[in-house]
């Protein structure tokens, strides 16, 4: 049986559960894709909503993290969470949510992917998170490519160099858009497709951070920290 604990206090998504569900069994044709799901609920959603996958700290929705935390450890399926997160979409509750925020292909992309990132750490959906350090070569520079999945994230989320002339690159074999970019400093070019983003600066030794200037990205976790010795 379905059911939302009162302690997950969902205020907009419990009044009209039943009818949610019965919305989940409709489906959609429409193949979701998590990445462009991610990226809309960080434009659109993360002012409201709390969900640690996205790195949104939203405070006038529910904690989506909290909101399916017992059901899903009672073993309700995720399939049924996008079919809910979908009727909220189409039929909001509580005035709050304004209607039509993301429809069609759009509302499928972020209620799938709001249904796969509950209850998981930043970068854990659609393909895995960032790890290790990308190091510069014997010529200073480094590369980090993105994720080639789509997922909103570089490949590394740490970085090191010798100080001086610094190279970074950034291979985007996803359909995403991304580039790379030194906070307070340059920025490569947007790509995508296979091209790669590329900055070069002059460096002291420290500490800096390299993110993704598309808007959104930064948000959802493309960012990470290049250190220069």
């Amino acid at each position: 049986m379905l059911r939302l604990r009162k302690k997950t206090a969902l205020p907009l998504l419990a009044p009209a559960l039943a009818a949610m569900v019965a919305l989940s069994a409709c489906g959609s044709k429409d193949q979701p894709d998590l990445a462009a799901g991610k990226q809309l609920f960080t434009q659109k959603c993360g002012a409201c909503h709390i969900l640690n996958n996205a790195g949104t700290k939203g405070t006038q929705g529910p904690n989506l993290d909290l909101a399916f935390a017992e059901d899903i450890r009672d073993g309700l399926g995720r399939s049924t969470i996008e079919g809910v997160v979908r009727g909220q979409i189409k039929v909001p509750q509580g005035g709050v949510m304004p209607a039509k925020l993301v429809e069609g292909k759009e509302a499928t992309d972020v209620s799938a992917y709001v249904a796969d990132a509950i209850g998981k750490k930043a970068g854990a959906s659609a393909g895995g998170g960032p790890s290790g350090t990308a190091k510069a070569n014997a010529q200073n520079v480094v590369e980090i490519p993105t994720d080639p999945t789509g997922q909103l994230a570089y490949k590394f989320k740490n970085a090191s160099a010798k100080a001086g002339k610094v190279t970074v690159q950034s291979k985007n074999d996803a359909s995403v858009p991304h580039d790379i970019a030194l906070q307070g400093g340059p920025a490569g070019k947007v790509v995508s497709g296979g091209a790669t983003s590329t900055f070069t600066a002059n460096l002291k030794p420290g500490s800096y951070t390299f993110y993704c200037t598309v808007p959104g990205h930064e948000q959802a976790g493309m960012k990470g920290t290049l250190t220069v010795r």
